[in-house]
């Protein structure tokens, strides 16, 4: 007998009961199978890597396990080398859902036909469902994954397939007695590709009931907890509760992120014993520096033209120039998953929030010629006044430059000094950003461990805040020693510093800016300011 096979966390790919840890799909997803009952035709849309595949996957085996429908999913990624050639996509599309009854083990008289109906091309993916709907003796429920890969006029053509049968059921016209297509975008847009308008009801399309767009959410606290549990029932290794608190935290629930950490800890790191909330941190640095597969597939879109007009007022604290509520970019951008799905406008994770200004930085972290260890005092803490006055020797030098080439202009003097930080303090201690849309600042704390005079591992913790003063506005500082303020009551700490970026056309010439300053905050702390 086979010994069976140890499961795991799992960060490529849909996932198996068998092979990984997994929350169960009935509970993600349980409005799903009441649509399917109902014989509804909808959407379930959600980011990359959130559980989509696994989560229908694991549906349609439960529906035909039943015995009355007959569920299949396949994927239509195929399709994709078609673009606008529809009959090339429908060929490659119903090849794509034969295999997939092929390999579901279903009995002769559920597959579909073989040969499908010859018909003109443009019709024959809804002549090839009609035809298999009559045979099957079963209701067909199809799932059509990966919908998104589907290009112009052949997107328009099989979605108008599925309107024109959708529409021919109540005349007894045999066709799938519900369809789902599973995708990144949500219904408005398969409305507008299908006929309809995206910003009214439109029977012209059959995807026009928005309560009928349903979308696959992150985990909450209580499913990473369960999901964990079921790493220490099967090993007795054990994931803390101040742990779990801190994946959930970092990960706001966003299910590759949660498995991604677990296996870089289980496996990777290879560590021993009970999990920590230090382990998941050092876990969440080499995930970062690696720059995983999911990461760099969504860090990827940051400089698309529409990504950029929502991402870069967030990182620079300023209100996008966009409808909020009924923009295409918002609801693009929110369909990737970078930002949060409900106000504030804000950045969906901690993870993401911190590489997204970590890979928009790259370009200025290569002019920092500064050596890391120079600023490692003798008592082991770091010396972030040399810092400050290392930054303005930086800024005078190449600060104009910099900024010229940033791409995300508006955020560029966040970005040059996230990256002159994070290559000096990186390598020893740990930088946590905060920053959201509307805010007119970037918070930053940089955490430095070091060994006290007993041996005593400790944090040292210093706190600053970015702001920019731009054309047409007043002198930010008293704004800033407030927001400052607020910050440092939330850390508990005693001092901080307000850095104060000059962007507009009078300010002093290049070689003249750093100035040092101390200032009172309204509590009464003492902070520096550097204004540059």
């Amino acid at each position: 007998m086979r010994t069976p096979r140890a499961r795991y966390f799992n960060t490529t790919g849909p996932c198996g009961p068998q092979h990984h840890y997994m929350v169960p799909a009935a509970q993600r997803l349980p409005q799903a199978r009441v649509l399917v009952e109902m014989d509804r035709y909808f959407v379930l849309h959600a980011p990359r890597q959130t559980g989509k595949t696994t989560t229908l996957g694991a549906l349609a085996s439960e529906l035909t396990a039943e015995g009355d429908i007959a569920a299949l999913m396949f994927s239509c990624e195929r399709a994709k080398a078609a673009g606008d050639d529809v009959a090339w996509a429908e060929s490659l599309l119903l090849d794509s859902l034969r295999q997939a009854a092929e390999w579901s083990g279903w009995p002769q008289e559920l597959l579909p036909p073989d040969p499908w109906p010859q018909v003109t091309p443009g019709g024959r993916f809804g002549a090839a469902l009609s035809e298999w709907c009559r045979r099957c003796p079963r209701r067909v429920v199809l799932f059509l994954d990966e919908i998104d890969a589907l290009q112009g006029t052949s997107m328009v053509s099989i979605l108008s397939q599925l309107r024109e049968g959708h529409n021919a059921r109540p005349e007894g016209h045999p066709f799938p007695s519900s369809v789902v297509l599973c995708g990144l975008r949500d219904v408005r847009d398969y409305k507008v590709a299908s006929g309809g308008e995206p910003g009214r009801s439109n029977p012209a399309s059959l995807f026009n009931i928005v309560a009928e767009s349903l979308r696959l959410g992150d985990f909450t606290a209580d499913e990473i907890a369960e999901l964990y549990d079921q790493h220490t029932r099967a090993t007795g290794q054990e994931f803390t509760k101040d742990a779990v608190d801190h994946v959930f935290e970092l990960t706001r629930g966003q299910p590759w992120l949660v498995n991604a950490l677990a296996n870089e800890i289980t496996i990777k790191m290879g560590v021993a014993g009970a999990i920590t909330a230090g382990q998941v941190e050092d876990a969440k640095e080499r995930l970062i520096r690696g720059r995983a597969t999911h990461l760099d597939a969504l860090l990827a879109r940051l400089h698309e033209p529409r990504v950029k007009r929502v991402m870069e007022p967030v990182v620079a604290g300023t209100f996008p120039d966009i409808d909020p509520v009924f923009s295409d970019d918002l609801s693009y951008v929110r369909d990737l998953g970078l930002i949060k799905q409900k106000p504030p406008l804000e950045v969906a994770n901690p993870i993401y929030r911190e590489v997204i200004l970590r890979v928009l930085g790259d370009p200025s972290e290569q002019y920092v010629m500064a050596d890391p260890h120079s600023f490692v005092l003798p008592d082991g803490r770091f010396d972030l006044p040399r810092l400050l006055e290392e930054f303005v020797v930086f800024w005078r030098e190449h600060g104009e430059v910099l900024i010229r080439q940033e791409g995300y202009h508006e955020a560029a003097c966040q970005i040059i000094l996230m990256a002159f930080l994070h290559r000096l303090v990186n390598g020893g201690g740990y930088l946590d950003r905060e920053y959201a849309a509307g805010s007119k600042r970037l918070d930053v704390l940089v955490r430095w461990p070091y060994t006290g005079p007993q041996g005593e591992r400790l944090m040292q913790r210093e706190a600053m805040e970015l702001k920019v003063w731009r054309a047409g506005e007043r002198d930010p500082l008293s704004d800033g020693l407030t927001q400052l303020d607020r910050y440092l009551d939330r850390l508990t700490l005693s001092t901080g510093a307000l850095v104060i970026f000059d962007r507009r056309q009078e300010a002093a010439p290049w070689k003249e800016r750093g100035r040092f300053a101390q200032a009172t905050t309204p509590s009464g702390r003492q902070v520096t300011v550097l204004r540059v």
